[in-house]
C-alpha cells in the first residue's frame, strides 16, 4: 500500500468511527504528518477506482469533493467511476501525419490535447470536419456552488473549485475536454461532471441559448515514438445526476507518421 493509500484508509476509518463520512483539509493534513505522506493537496485526488486502498474499495466508497476544502466517502463506486468502453475494430482509424517538432517531446495532459487538437484528429472525432474552426478556451479553474445527486445520495457543493482542461465552442455546441495518458480502464466521472455542470448552470444563467453541452475524454498512449489516441464523448441524461453518464460515441486513432 502507498503512503497516499494509507492516508485515505486512515481517512475513511475516522470517518466510519465518527459516524460522518465527511472530512477536511485540516484532517488530511493531520493524518498525513502521522503517515508521512508529503503531499496533503494530492491525497484525496483518484483518478481510477484501482489506487483505492482495498478496505475502501471492498465498502464500495469513493471519494467526492465538496468545496471549501471539504470532502465525503461516498457509497457506490460503480456510481464514482466509469469504465471505459472497449474499442470495436472498425472503430480503428489509420491517420496519416507529419509530426512538427514538438508533438512527441512530452506526454504531458496539455501535450495531448494539443497533438489531437493540431493533426485535426479532434475535429474529425467531434465535427467529422478537419477545417472546422471551433472556439478554444484553454485551461482554467473555476468555482461554483450547486447541487446534485451521485446516484440516490444528494450532493451539496459550495465553492466548489475545479479543473477544466479544455472548452471548445462550435455552432452552440459546447464540449468539456479531459485528456490522460495511457489506456487506464476507468475514470472520476466527477472529472467531467463537473464542468459539465458548470456548463450548463452558465447557460441558464445567462441565457445562452447552448444546443447541448458534452463531454470529451482523450487517452493517449504513446509506443516507439507514435502516439495512439482514444476519444469518448460522453452526456449525462440527467443533468443533476452524475449517475446519468451515457456514451454517444468512441474511436481510436492511431498516428502514422508521413515521410518528409
Amino acid at each position: 500500500m502507498s503512503k497516499k493509500q494509507e492516508v485515505i484508509s486512515r481517512l475513511f476509518q475516522i470517518c466510519r468511527r465518527k459516524g460522518d463520512m465527511t472530512f477536511d483539509n485540516d484532517m488530511v493534513k493531520a493524518v498525513s504528518r502521522e503517515i508521512g505522506f508529503k503531499n496533503p493537496f494530492d491525497a484525496t485526488k483518484v483518478d481510477h477506482s484501482h489506487l483505492l486502498p482495498q478496505d475502501v474499495r471492498e465498502a464500495d466508497y469513493y471519494i467526492l469533493h465538496l468545496g471549501e476544502g471539504r470532502h465525503r466517502f461516498v457509497k457506490g463506486i460503480d456510481v464514482g467511476y466509469h469504465r471505459f468502453e472497449p474499442i470495436a475494430d472498425e472503430e480503428r482509424i489509420p491517420w496519416k501525419y507529419r509530426p512538427s517538432v514538438l508533438n512527441e517531446l512530452d506526454t504531458s495532459e496539455s501535450n495531448i490535447l494539443s497533438v489531437a487538437s493540431n493533426q485535426r484528429v479532434l475535429h474529425d472525432f467531434l465535427y467529422e470536419d478537419i477545417v472546422a474552426s471551433p472556439k478554444v478556451y484553454n485551461a482554467r479553474r473555476t468555482k461554483i456552488s450547486f447541487s446534485f445527486f451521485a446516484g440516490q445520495e444528494r450532493i451539496e457543493t459550495t465553492n466548489l473549485q475545479m479543473e477544466i482542461d479544455m472548452t471548445l465552442e462550435y455552432q452552440r455546441v459546447v464540449t468539456v475536454i479531459e485528456g490522460k495518458n495511457k489506456f487506464p480502464p476507468d475514470f472520476a466521472v466527477y472529472q467531467i461532471y463537473f464542468p459539465f455542470r458548470y456548463y450548463h448552470i452558465l447557460n441558464e444563467k445567462h441565457n445562452l441559448n447552448l444546443e447541448q453541452v458534452q463531454a470529451c475524454y482523450i487517452l493517449r498512449q504513446r509506443r516507439a515514438s507514435q502516439s495512439t489516441l482514444r476519444f469518448y464523448l460522453y452526456t449525462f441524461d440527467e443533468t443533476d445526476n452524475m449517475a446519468s453518464i451515457r456514451l454517444t460515441k468512441k474511436a481510436e486513432y492511431v498516428l502514422l507518421r508521413r515521410s518528409s
